[in-house]
């Protein structure tokens, strides 16, 4: 894939993220908050693999894997301690 489409989609992600940052800024409820904040997880993932094959550093997607787990861990946590006050 050219490297101006990918450097183009890095951008377009980046400012999707601060959209959402907006959004978890301002959202109205705390379900909000949380929603936009997973957005802008999986949004950061999907840019620290775009910059992966842009570097072609083969690091970068394993720590994407383990970010995409933590953003997964910490939704799930956050839920839980919305719904039931505690987290464990």
């Amino acid at each position: 894939m050219s490297t101006t489409v990918l450097t183009v989609y890095a951008i377009i992600l980046s400012i999707f993220a601060l959209i959402c940052l907006y959004r978890a800024y301002a959202g109205p409820t705390t379900a909000d908050r949380v929603v936009s904040i997973n957005v802008i997880s999986t949004k950061v993932t999907v840019l620290i693999a775009v910059i992966a094959v842009l570097t072609e550093q083969n690091a970068f997607i394993d720590v994407a894997i383990i970010y995409a787990m933590m953003g997964f861990i910490a939704t799930i946590a956050v839920s839980k301690y919305i719904e039931k006050g505690k987290i464990y």
